[in-house]
């Protein structure tokens, strides 16, 4: 016998009046809010003056 069956009851499993592309929606705006913004590219510009010639 399985936990919803011997309540009697069973579990609501939707919110009523919002639509599955809502909820999809607000999950993907969750996301894109509380996702850090990425790192700068590095930079490898190197001086010219350190650069030795090939053997």
């Amino acid at each position: 016998m399985s936990a919803t069956e011997s309540k009697g009851q069973p579990l609501p499993f939707a919110v009523a009046g919002v639509s599955m592309r809502d909820l999809l929606a607000a999950g993907e705006a969750a996301a894109l809010i509380s996702t850090p913004p990425r790192a700068p590219e590095p930079e490898f510009d190197e001086p010219a003056g350190e650069h030795r010639e090939a053997a």
